[in-house]
């Protein structure tokens, strides 16, 4: 198997270092600048592994170089890496919404470049170097640095696949919009059952089951078909007692529950949802988005 280096050892570049070694690739160097992280996984990867600090680097001679520091880091990495190659290994970075054209001055010396990301969330390196079997990996960059990005995706266990190098932003933001903003949005809900008077820790354990029914629809059914609740059934009275209910401090909340109200009117439409119904639950929306209650 090639022998890899990781530089940014934080939450990803932790996960791929130990995810990397139970695959059977080869660590040689963990490089990094806050060794917090650092301390906790070396332990768990074998002997051989080096730890280093960033700046300047120590000589890299492995097949593969992976780059998971923080995106506005990636650039001066890769020129810093620039300077202390004798080799022309592979140089991947695991951002989502840089494409590989940010490793600029390591292609110019015939480095192969190119980028994977995993779509899943990454809370520690623990945890998360489990989660990249059965994940899906965007993978973008050359032909010899997309097909080394392959098989490591298809090491861990995980699917790959490719889109043009100009749609990265849009696609980082569609993972952004599942996941941290679905973070965001069931926070939400909880405050809004705190405000019914259940403790927060209390709303989250009661919307979970709802949660995960919802997602094991999604999993089943296309978005239209796995729609419930009011907008699905165009209920325009329900919602307006919903949007009358949201106190004058609440308004960033309204706003997002209109907005997604919105789509689920789409949504409902799709699905064949009564059409009379559907157009006075629409004006009842739009009323709210112009004149907040």
């Amino acid at each position: 198997m090639p022998s890899v280096s990781i530089v940014g050892i934080g939450r990803a570049g932790g996960a791929f270092a130990l995810a990397l070694s139970r695959a059977g690739y080869k660590i040689d160097r963990l490089i990094h600048r806050d060794p917090a992280t650092a301390a906790l996984i070396i332990p768990l990867l074998p002997d051989a592994t080096l730890l280093a600090s960033s700046g300047p680097f120590p000589p890299i001679d492995s097949d593969i170089i992976i780059i998971s520091t923080p995106d506005p880091e990636i650039c001066a990495a890769s020129e810093q890496l620039s300077g202390y190659l004798e080799s022309r290994p592979v140089v991947l970075h695991t951002s989502g919404s840089l494409s590989s054209e940010i490793l600029s001055s390591l292609a110019a010396r015939g480095c192969p470049t190119g980028s994977m990301h995993p779509l899943v969330s990454i809370s520690d390196a623990v945890s998360g170097s489990k989660t990249f079997a059965d994940a899906y990996f965007c993978v973008e960059g050359d032909k010899i640095a997309a097909i080394a990005a392959t098989s490591i995706v298809e090491a861990l266990g995980g699917m790959a696949f490719s889109i043009e190098t100009r749609y990265k932003p849009l696609y980082h933001a569609a993972a952004v919009m599942s996941s941290g903003h679905f973070v965001a949005l069931i926070d939400g809900a909880i405050e809004m059952l705190a405000r019914c008077g259940i403790e927060s820790d209390a709303a989250k354990a009661i919307l979970l089951p709802l949660i995960r029914s919802t997602l094991d629809n999604l999993e089943a059914k296309d978005p239209a078909q796995a729609l419930t609740g009011s907008f699905a059934r165009a209920d325009a009275d329900a919602v307006s007692r919903h949007l009358s209910s949201f106190d004058d401090d609440m308004q960033s909340i309204r706003d997002i529950y209109i907005l997604l109200g919105e789509r689920s009117i789409d949504l409902a439409s799709a699905s064949g949802a009564d059409r009379p119904s559907l157009e006075k639950l629409r004006e009842n929306i739009a009323i709210a988005k112009r004149k907040p209650e």
